[in-house]
């Protein structure tokens, strides 16, 4: 499994999910629905308690002036491969005591909201909401030639022709095309429409498939999994069609 796998799973972000922050210190930043995060862990690593879960590890209050904080530590941990992983720390806050026009502001979801905020931390180190967080990834900006990937579409001058697909050979390897991969031994009918909807996308993208395998970090188009085959459909769908002379 290449190591950018679950953060490229998770990066992206609905517009749905997002909400445009409008006032305050955080005026212009965008807000991530705390719902959407549980969602994303659910759908990459399975239920929570099954798949995933988090130990609250510390809570805390800290006093400042006429305000007073409260802090929450956890300890989040996935299960990959029927594996648990080493814990993922996250500590969020939220005000407990806050001073207002009005008087004080006594908050009794202070622990409840740093928990979230918490969670919110731990994912962000899985790559969970990463668009969001950093918008200008270079990934969306990478260089044409062998290394150019499914997600990182390459701004186009003039109207030069898109390549057209090719196929991968030599070295005993079989050609890495969709031929070829429908066609191997033991193949599902699901895995055979997942590469018929993928062979049209690249057609119309202009995308060949030695992208596909760049993306993955394969050698063969066989080697790529059906679960990489779906997101791989998902994200050149986003892509516009090639530009023809």
């Amino acid at each position: 499994m290449e190591n950018l796998y679950y953060y490229d799973l998770g990066r992206e972000v609905p517009e749905a999910a997002k909400k445009k922050i409008t006032g305050g210190r955080m005026n212009g930043k965008t807000d991530i629905n705390p719902m959407w995060r549980i969602k994303k862990l659910t759908e990459l690593f399975g239920p929570c308690g099954v798949g995933w879960y988090y130990n609250s590890v510390r809570e805390w209050i800290e006093p400042y002036e006429k305000s007073v904080a409260a802090f929450v530590k956890i300890e989040l941990y996935v299960k990959v491969d029927g594996a648990w992983s080493m814990p993922i720390q996250g500590t969020g806050g939220s005000m407990f005591v806050e001073m207002q026009k009005a008087g004080p502001y006594v908050s009794d979801e202070c622990y409840k909201m740093a928990t979230t905020d918490a969670i919110s931390v731990a994912c962000k180190q899985l790559g969970i909401g990463a668009d969001v967080y950093w918008d200008k990834d270079p990934t969306k900006y990478s260089p044409t030639g062998e290394n150019r990937k499914i997600d990182a579409p390459v701004r186009q001058e003039g109207k030069k022709k898109a390549a057209a697909p090719v196929r991968q050979g030599g070295n005993g390897k079989a050609e890495d095309s969709v031929e070829n991969a429908q066609n191997a031994s033991g193949i599902s009918e699901y895995r055979r429409s997942l590469l018929f909807d993928l062979s049209a996308e690249l057609t119309r993208t202009g995308y060949d498939w030695k992208a596909v395998t760049n993306t993955y970090k394969v050698e063969d188009l066989n080697d790529v999994t059906d679960l990489q085959l779906k997101d791989c459909i998902k994200r050149t769908k986003k892509l516009p069609d090639k530009v023809e002379s």
